[in-house]
């Protein structure tokens, strides 16, 4: 289903001409030189780009002869058709004369016999430059490019002025000569039916191309379909015909794969993995999708915003769900594995139906929070606060691929992040409940009680709610008013109740409460606004008519509602104070 859905993406992009054709990858090419028919060097063109105050490659379809096309081996006998960088162009270092010999060798396996002009030219260029290396010199000696081919990285190719071709590889004999090659059956092909296609007698890849990008793998790149060790081989089969998928289909999954992970528009990180997504036809919901989910840009900071807002106002008025809604929606989550890469989640559904349970998830977050604070939260920001030490590298893996595939499913978020967003507040002395925190566990605890009704449960709001029963929510509310009857007694104090006992009031409330209870009668004492220590004595009075005794233990949920209760009622103090503050002014 993967490749299939890859493969469809790959036809849809090569249809709208932003994908490079079978035979041909989209690669980075920096100067082009002019030759003459005898293969000399008339000229030289930059054809690289300004971007802002450096130079960027510029980027073309270019012929595609193997796997390692934009990157070589140590061998130095993969040279690329026709292009390559100035290494091989120029026969530079200890294997100069095998990559020059490479380079020939290249056009003649694949072009064996042609009037072309351009291809001739080449060849030659190669051929003089292998018997006198002085042949190189206009190139290596440039004022100023010299030094730049000297180092051997920048990509270069040729053009033939007289021939009126743009480069020499755009030549429709190296076009005949690449489509016929992909489409050919060697002697030493397996032949078999493509499971992705159903093609039968086709020539089947034994080695699928290496997909890079992926967050954390290996810098050349990891299959994504891998059969290298024998535990994985299956009834005498050997390599990729285990999982038989066509030369052509899977040149073609892999090459839209790679476009995927490089595009910025359509590949997020998501806790280890690298999350790519695509429609099966242009749509909005496309290129708005990571804005749902990914950190805001420094640039674009309320970008995330209107785009959230946008798919708000979508349910209302069909801007995701009327032309393209029943549109099929992918989203496919990949982490680095060893040599190959593992795929952590995969999603299928219509973009009327993500639409709507993305619109769900940020509803399940919605909470009463500080000015300050985003209007919306990222997946990223949430998965770090619950991390050790609020670091990227310390979430758990599994949790992130885990919470993701709720919010799409639109299923009760996983155990383990309730519980993590738990300990987390429990070690965090300093912070304790920030409102990402408590965001997160009202959506737990809300989205689990809608597939796991309880009469004895009311659902969380988004500010104070006195009347909720839940004892572990009031004991919150309790614990926040004590702190704040401390803080108003002791203006400037450095460590409140907070630092020292909020984890044992979460908890195991009976081992705390009685001796804080005594203690805010000498704070209460030490408040000279006499109206301001009614206030808060009727707040008590009002909190603990709820309480009928102080449980020995709080289950994970009650302690949810504990951190709920207690965030709602610190914010009820600011907003109060804010409130005062507005009418005085």
């Amino acid at each position: 289903m993967i490749l299939q859905a890859l493969k469809e993406y790959y036809d849809r992009k090569l249809e709208e001409g932003s994908i490079a054709p079978d035979g041909w990858i989209k690669g980075g090419m920096d100067f082009v030189l002019e030759l003459d028919s005898d293969g000399n060097i008339q000229n030289i063109s930059d054809l690289r780009e300004i971007d802002g105050k450096k130079k960027i490659s510029r980027f073309l379809d270019v012929p595609n002869i193997g796997k390692q096309a934009l990157k070589h081996t140590n061998s130095g006998k993969d040279a690329n058709l026709l292009w390559d960088n100035a290494s091989f162009i120029f026969g530079l270092g200890e294997k100069g004369t095998i990559r020059l010999e490479s380079m020939i060798e290249a056009i003649n396996k694949w072009i064996s016999e042609t009037n072309d002009i351009g291809i001739i030219a080449v060849r030659k260029f190669f051929e003089k430059g292998l018997t006198d290396r002085s042949h190189f010199d206009k190139a290596l000696s440039h004022s100023e490019y010299g030094e730049l081919f000297k180092e051997g990285n920048v990509k270069i190719s040729f053009c033939i002025p007289q021939t009126n071709l743009p480069i020499v590889f755009n030549s429709p004999v190296v076009a005949n000569a690449l489509q016929q090659k992909m489409y050919s059956k060697e002697a030493s092909d397996p032949i078999g039916i493509c499971l992705v296609t159903g093609e039968k007698d086709v020539a089947i890849e034994l080695t699928h191309p290496v997909t890079k990008g992926v967050w954390g793998a290996q810098s050349a790149g990891a299959c994504i379909v891998s059969f290298n060790k024998d535990a994985f081989n299956s009834y005498g089969k050997t390599q990729s015909i285990n999982a038989p998928v066509s030369k052509v289909v899977a040149s073609q999954y892999g090459k839209a794969l790679n476009t995927l992970l490089d595009s910025p528009q359509q590949c997020m990180h998501i806790g280890d993995a690298s999350t790519v997504f695509w429609a099966e036809k242009q749509s909005i919901f496309e290129s708005d999708f990571s804005f749902f989910f990914k950190e805001p840009e420094k640039d674009q900071p309320d970008a995330g915003v209107e785009k959230v807002k946008t798919l708000f106002e979508s349910i209302n008025n069909g801007a995701y769900l009327a032309d393209e809604g029943d549109s099929r929606f992918y989203i496919l989550g990949l982490a680095p594995n060893a040599a190959r890469i593992a795929v952590r989640f995969w999603q299928v559904g219509t973009i009327s139906e993500f639409a709507i349970r993305i619109k769900q998830y940020f509803e399940d977050f919605s909470i009463i929070k500080p000015q300050n604070e985003p209007d919306f939260y990222s997946v990223w920001r949430i998965l770090v606060n619950i991390a050790t030490q609020d670091k990227s590298e310390n979430i758990p893996p599994n949790l992130a691929g885990d919470f993701m595939r709720s919010i799409l499913n639109g299923t009760p978020f996983p155990a383990t992040l309730l519980q993590a967003v738990l300990r987390r507040i429990r070690s965090d002395t300093g912070k304790r409940v920030k409102p990402v925190r408590a965001a997160l566990i009202k959506a737990y605890l809300n989205r689990y009680y809608r597939f796991n009704p309880n009469l004895n449960h009311k659902e969380v709001n988004m500010e104070l709610d006195i009347f909720q029963p839940s004892i572990g929510y009031q004991l919150g509310r309790l614990f926040a008013t004590l702190e704040k009857i401390q803080e108003e007694a002791n203006p400037g104090i450095n460590a409140t109740i907070r630092e020292r006992f909020y984890g044992a009031a979460c908890a195991t409330p009976v081992t705390v409460f009685t001796n804080l209870l005594r203690l805010k009668n000498h704070h209460l004492a030490k408040i000279e606004n006499k109206g301001r220590v009614v206030n808060f004595e009727r707040l008590l009075g009002e909190i603990m008519s709820k309480l009928n005794d102080f449980p020995a233990h709080l289950d994970l949920h009650e302690q949810g509602r504990f951190a709920i209760g207690y965030y709602h009622q610190r914010q009820a103090f600011f907003s109060t104070k804010e409130n005062n503050k507005n009418e005085m002014n």
